[in-house]
């Protein structure tokens, strides 16, 4: 109810002089009772000798867990000055809510913070959960879930307002061609009439398998260090028995730069304001999923700024940027939520509803993210290799021919062409004797699995236990009815063909396993 800026103006004061407050105390330990804290500071509009006038209606101004808040942002490497700059410097923008809870939201003029209105349910939750909070970022401050700065209250007029400050996933200066709010739910997830009629619509579940049905995909590098983010988050979501949470996910079309260059120079007046760049560590899509090493420079042109969006690609081919996080994280599957889904569940299809057990919620959400949303895109390296295999096909198909056909005139001719091509054979064998081991190979390979596996395990395979050197003799002297190596050169021996057989292998499935050396 109280006037936007009224707001602003109270949450610019109050954060400027409980910050600047804090400085003055000694760095220690965060120890327990820190987490329950909370200070209180009353600003009349008239000023007092502690606090500045202001023309705003008089207000009370609460902090919680100063000391934790404080070394969270230490953690992200948020220097007091600059959290100051960012929140006070200039007036905040309030931005148009696309969520279902009512709140408001600001993000400051620098685009680093976002500062949301929360329910006294959920501040309580968050204060609850600051010392497993911070056990985790300590453990691993790289995650998709939000970074929470601060929490505050505003007290005016016998109405409390309460605030959080945390990381901005999705970058103003960036055009976001698609947002999508993602839970891995189906029923009544589709964006409303009314919500597709905004400038900048946030799409649903049911909407991103409608216009990206092929989903997005990634390097395989890339893929594993997000879906490894993914995994770790929902435990420690379970954990917490959190749920309801949604995957914020902002989509950024390189290719349509071109498009938009007219567009993009009013928002680099804005930019230019930013002091030197990013100000907060981890808090990048990027850096959140694998750390400051990797950017998503490869997939642009040199003079893009990526703003440090994770590089994908559409199943049309189209170059992207994206930008996520996993929001909404303070619910706690509480009576409210359970009544919600019983009766939800008695009405439709209980699985398909957003509430939901912790545990169910979290692996339909992963299963969800893996399986339609973010692919790997197949190594285009493994092309050429299924050639070699078919013509590896052809070759021993011809090869066996041509062993049957001369087989006897071979018999005397073997041992020297063996005598030659000595290193290869032990390398065969040891390729067959590592036919015992499960961790070299699979106990009946097929053919094709055979000849591209064969180069790897005769470089891996060369320490071989003295166990499976022991029965190497074994092979030749069991295997006197059939020729255990027959060995023939094609054009000028550039090639060695070996077709191996060994008894052992007869009695399994009587598979042969052909190498092929260049």
């Amino acid at each position: 109810q109280t006037a936007s800026s009224a707001i602003k103006g109270a949450i610019q004061l109050g954060i400027g002089y409980t910050v600047g407050n804090l400085t003055s105390k000694p760095d220690r330990d965060v120890l327990m009772q820190d987490f329950y804290v909370v200070e209180s500071v009353f600003l009349p509009s008239e000023g007092s000798n502690l606090t500045p006038a202001h023309h705003y209606p008089d207000f009370r101004f609460k902090t919680y867990a100063p000391l934790a808040f404080r070394y969270f942002r230490e953690l992200f490497g948020i220097k007091p000055d600059d959290y100051l700059y960012s929140i006070c410097s200039e007036p905040l923008i309030e931005l148009s809510n696309p969520g279902a809870s009512g709140s408001l939201f600001f993000v400051t003029s620098d685009d680093e913070f976002i500062i949301k209105t929360v329910q006294h349910k959920e501040a309580e939750f968050l204060q609850k959960l600051l010392p497993g909070y911070y056990m985790n970022l300590n453990q691993n401050p790289r995650t998709l879930l939000p970074k929470f700065y601060g929490l505050y209250c505003v007290q005016s007029g016998g109405i409390n307002i309460r605030i959080v400050v945390m990381n901005n996933v999705l970058p103003r200066a960036l055009k976001m061609h698609f947002t999508y709010d993602l839970k891995g739910s189906t029923y009544k997830r589709r964006a409303s009439r009314k919500e597709r009629e905004k400038s900048n619509p946030t799409f649903k579940d049911l909407d991103f398998l409608q216009d990206m049905h092929e989903g997005l995909y990634f390097d395989s590098e890339t893929h594993s260090a997000l879906m490894k983010t993914l995994q770790r988050d929902c435990r420690v979501l379970e954990s917490f028995k959190i749920m309801d949470y949604s995957l914020l996910l902002g989509i950024h079309i390189l290719n349509s730069n071109m498009k938009e260059k007219e567009g993009e120079s009013s928002q680099s007046v804005s930019d230019a304001k930013r002091p030197g760049g990013q100000k907060v560590l981890y808090s990048t899509a990027m850096e959140s999923i694998q750390g400051p090493g990797k950017s998503g420079d490869s997939v642009t042109t040199g003079t893009t700024n990526t703003m440090g969006g994770i590089p994908a690609k559409s199943h049309k081919g189209e170059k992207l940027l994206l930008f996520m996080g996993i929001i909404d994280i303070l619910q706690s599957y509480r009576l409210m939520k359970k009544l919600e889904h019983s009766w939800k569940a008695l009405v439709y299809d209980g699985d398909t509803v957003s509430v939901h057990r912790p545990s169910f919620y979290a692996d339909r959400f992963l299963k969800f993210m893996s399986t339609r949303v973010f692919k790997k895109i197949q190594a285009l390296k493994s092309s050429p290799s299924k050639k070699r295999c078919n013509s590896i096909a052809a070759l021993k198909a011809t090869s066996q021919e041509i062993v049957c056909a001369v087989s006897q005139e071979w018999k005397d001719e073997k041992h020297g062409i063996l005598a030659e091509g000595q290193s290869y054979a032990s390398l065969d064998e040891e390729v067959l004797g590592s036919h015992h081991r499960p961790d070299l190979v699979p106990s009946t390979p097929s053919l094709f699995e055979a000849a591209s596996l064969a180069t790897t395990i005769s470089s891996s395979s060369l320490n071989v236990d003295e166990h499976y050197q022991r029965d190497q003799p074994m092979l030749h002297s069991s295997s006197k009815g059939v020729p255990s190596s027959s060995t023939f050169t094609l054009e000028d021996s550039a090639i060695y063909l070996t077709s191996e057989q060994s008894t052992l292998e007869m009695e399994n499935d009587n598979a042969s396993v052909l190498d092929v050396y260049l």
